[in-house]
């Protein structure tokens, strides 16, 4: 781990690591001495990405870290949210900014198949095999090229619920999927409406079925449906759907019934739990990491005192299974700062700055989980690094698709799993409709 150390050096020398860093050495690891930190001054790069707001904050304070270093300076480009409307063009135009971070899979197929992207693999290979699962080395190539260091992660296998409403019932936290079903009932039969679904934005739906899939189907199955290797008439899929039906199927355990669920943001659907969290709207909330700051940014609840979650329950002795998604930093232009930028972002000292301050989860398995700035951070990082580590990561199916099947609104698998709300006993129907939409977007 050379270059590791080699960062490492240099920010002690800066004096950023603080109290929370992850030891280190005056050697490489292998009992070599480390290289001497790059001077990059009066070199300027470009990173752009989709983040804003305190996104972008943290993501400018991981960038004040490199230019600390290194001596370079790095300008950031908000892109928005339709990166590749802003990075098509300058691409065209012979105008990449140096490094991009790209927040779907199928973007960087997209750019890699036109020769868009630059091979990383003499940049980051060593520190990818240190640091992370194989899986993310796996998920940053195209044709077995390495393209991508997938640098910050979401772990959609997280559930949350109203630390109220289950102690005034009288429920814990449920293991298995038998044992939510109970816990549903016991919250209704205690006056409380079990959950609530954002049903209205469709991608919340298709989280709830790539979790239950994984666990009904295994692995295996997850990767042959990711690829459309098999159908989506498979009986395997029917019988994730059939399970799904357990929650979406009985309107008097959804706030605001089937109606109320395809008309709920995730936004709302987070609000209706935690808004008046004595007195909620529902107890229950799937969705990922992210519902975190859903909380703190639009109610008063407090996490761990109103709000905390429980893993996606097991189903049928399943083990356990995380569903994430992520952004993959890439080398649009190959120069010396976008490199060593990359480089960096590929040790642990990277991830510290942004995960001490919060609404960051890294796949480093190197990261010290003490520097997240709480316990619910730090739990749901540490599962989708054991995940990774265990084989058992996979990332969300539906940004694995061409876009028109798994990414547009009200089409598509999005739009299908919202007829399927409507009418959960038509398992045959949807699937026969979500195969003719996949055959058509696979071509």
């Amino acid at each position: 781990m050379v270059r590791r150390t080699r960062w490492l050096v240099a920010l002690t020398a800066f004096g950023l690591l603080g109290t929370a860093c992850v030891g280190g050495g005056d050697d490489g690891g292998d009992g070599t001495q480390p290289d001497a930190q790059q001077d990059l001054s009066g070199e300027q790069i470009e990173v752009a990405a989709v983040w804003s707001g305190p996104e972008q904050q943290r993501f400018r304070a991981v960038l004040d870290a490199f230019e600390e270093q290194t001596g370079a300076t790095a300008d950031f480009t908000s892109t928005g949210d339709d990166i590749a409307a802003v990075l098509g063009p300058r691409v065209e135009g012979g105008d990449p900014p140096d490094v991009a971070i790209l927040p779907q899979p199928g973007l960087l197929r997209d750019f890699a198949g036109q020769d868009a992207l630059i091979p990383i693999d003499d940049v980051v290979g060593d520190e990818l095999e240190a640091n992370f699962a194989p899986v993310f080395q796996e998920l940053g190539s195209v044709d077995g090229t390495l393209y991508g260091l997938y640098w910050k992660m979401a772990n959609k296998s997280t559930v949350w619920f109203n630390i109220h409403s289950f102690q005034n019932a009288g429920v814990e936290p449920p293991e298995d999927w038998d044992g939510l079903q109970q816990v549903a009932q016991t919250l209704s039969d205690s006056g409380v409406t079990p959950y609530s679904i954002g049903g209205g934005d469709g991608w919340t739906l298709s989280d709830w079925f790539e979790n239950i899939y994984i666990r009904t189907a295994g692995a295996d199955a997850y990767d042959q449906l990711t690829n459309h290797d098999i159908p989506w008439t498979d009986q395997s899929v029917k019988d994730a759907l059939t399970v799904f039906a357990d929650v979406v199927g009985n309107p008097d355990l959804i706030a605001g019934g089937t109606d109320g669920a395809l008309q709920t943001d995730f936004t709302t659907s987070v609000t209706q739990v935690y808004a008046n969290p004595q007195s909620p709207e529902a107890a229950i909330v799937y969705e990922g990491d992210f519902v975190a700051g859903e909380i703190t940014g639009n109610t008063e609840a407090q996490l761990g005192t109103d709000a905390d979650f429980f893993p996606f329950p097991e189903i049928e002795g399943s083990g356990p299974a995380v569903i994430g998604g992520g952004d993959a930093a890439v080398l649009m232009n190959d120069s010396e700062g976008g490199r060593a930028l990359i480089e960096f972002l590929a040790t642990p000292e990277a991830a510290e700055v942004w995960a001490a301050e919060g609404g960051f989860l890294s796949p480093n398995q190197n990261l010290d989980t003490s520097v997240y700035p709480d316990d619910i951070t730090r739990r749901t990082a540490e599962a989708l690094v054991e995940a990774a580590e265990a084989g058992n990561f996979r990332f969300d199916l539906s940004d694995l698709q061409p876009s028109e099947f798994g990414a547009t609104t009200g089409e598509g698998i999005w739009g299908l799993l919202q007829e399927f709300v409507r009418n959960p006993d038509d398992v045959d129907g949807i699937t026969q409709q979500l195969e003719q939409a996949a055959s058509r977007a696979f071509g």
